[in-house]
């Protein structure tokens, strides 16, 4: 190689050089812009810890925390083959459907199990148990999303059968003054004396609730309306399908209305799921103001339940979306979603989907999911910090 070609293949190397140097420079920029500021987590892979008797769960269908931070998830069990060892004769060695109901502490241990359908009637067990509660008094109260769960049941912690709110076995009518049709999941109001059902997955409201009683006390529709089971959607997605702008104006809920959450200041906010949209309300129905998610989503919708975090001003809203197998993490005060967790998979941290939420009194996340994911997750809280945009599968940092 002649020293004139030495020079100007130096010469090129060196601009090459400069070309990729400026080229890094220019995506840690970029990646840098990407890095926000909000809670930080990670999944514990471990968490629970194996069930006794070899039970397992199906598809988990709600979270709820109570005042000591354990942790109670109610599922719709499993058969066939899977439940080898409940046939008769057995299959198997291995396995059982667990008990629907099922308490955990916040360290993942199994506390106990109950629930199903009574053996003498007392009450009429949900068709497809949906949901779960639990009150200032340690019960826990569970709805259903089959044809006839028009009622929402209510039990001890240890699964004694104490109440039923609503009529079993009524159809549709979100102006019903007496049952429900298909509560899609319960919340309260425990200084007001109200339970707050979204109600749900037939009908298309909000109910509000005596606690003691069970009088329904007021009830609404999107933006506050009166409910409208006649209601014909507008644009591509009439049949539930497809999706138009026209959607972001839709004067009733899309079914199914799946939460109905108080905050602390007095707000109330609802999963309108299929619409992809939060609904906040003050606790009348006032409709106050909404916010749309991955508003594109088709078919079972991107707002599927909400946590808020612990502080006193719940600063952050952590929205389940399933069908984009995610966690949002949202600004309470701007609305506007600052990063998200979790992406699709089949490993600790991923979803199939993501279907129910709720945080415990350190800032824990917990949740479930359903159709073939079959698990429960729990995220812990770092704290606030600088994190990418979309983070994806939060694994535990080496050395943890």
């Amino acid at each position: 190689m002649s020293r004139r070609r030495n020079l100007i293949f130096g010469g090129s190397l060196v601009a090459l050089m400069a070309l990729l140097g400026a080229v890094r420079a220019g995506l840690e920029a970029v990646a840098t812009t990407q890095m926000v500021q909000a809670p930080m987590f990670e999944v514990d892979p471990f968490w629970p810890k194996p069930l006794p008797n070899g039970w397992i769960y199906g598809t988990v269908i709600g979270v709820t925390i109570d005042a000591q931070d354990d942790v109670y998830i109610v599922h719709r069990g499993v058969a066939g083959a899977e439940a080898g060892a409940d046939q008769d004769p057995p299959l198997a060695e291995c396995c059982s459907s667990a008990p629907p109901v099922m308490q955990f502490d916040s360290e993942g241990n199994f506390i106990r199990g109950w629930g199903g359908p009574s053996p003498t009637d007392e009450y009429v067990w949900p068709g497809s148990n949906h949901g779960l509660g639990v009150d200032q008094m340690g019960n826990i109260w569970i709805g259903g999303n089959s044809g006839g769960d028009s009622h929402v049941l209510k039990f001890s912690n240890e699964g004694q059968y104490l109440q039923t709110y609503g009529e079993p076995r009524q159809g549709r009518d979100s102006n019903s003054e007496t049952h429900f049709s298909q509560v899609a999941d319960v919340e309260f109001d425990f200084a007001a004396n109200e339970a707050y059902f979204s109600d749900g997955y037939s009908n298309r409201r909000v109910a509000v609730v005596d606690m003691d009683t069970g009088e329904i006390k007021r009830f609404w529709g999107a933006y506050g309306n009166v409910p409208d089971d006649s209601f014909q959607y507008e644009g591509a997605r009439q049949g539930g399908t497809g999706w138009s702008s026209d959607d972001y104006m839709e004067q009733q809920f899309r079914t199914p209305v799946h939460c109905a959450e108080p905050s602390n200041d007095g707000l109330v906010y609802v999963c309108d799921r299929p619409n992809n949209r939060v609904q906040v309300f003050q606790t009348d129905g006032t409709f106050v103001r909404e916010a749309f998610f991955a508003p594109a989503t088709l078919g079972d919708g991107a707002v599927w339940d909400i946590g808020f975090s612990p502080d006193a001003e719940q600063a952050w809203l952590y929205i389940a979306d399933g069908k984009n197998a995610r966690i949002r993490i949202v600004n309470r005060e701007s609305m506007q979603e600052i990063s998200t967790i979790g992406t699709g998979g089949r490993y600790a941290g991923m979803f199939q989907a993501v279907h129910s939420i709720d945080t415990d009194s350190e800032g824990n996340i917990y949740v479930t999911e359903t159709y073939e994911g079959r698990r429960v997750h729990k995220f812990v809280y770092k704290g606030i910090g600088s994190v990418a945009r979309h983070q994806g599968a939060t694994w535990p940092s080496e050395g943890n």
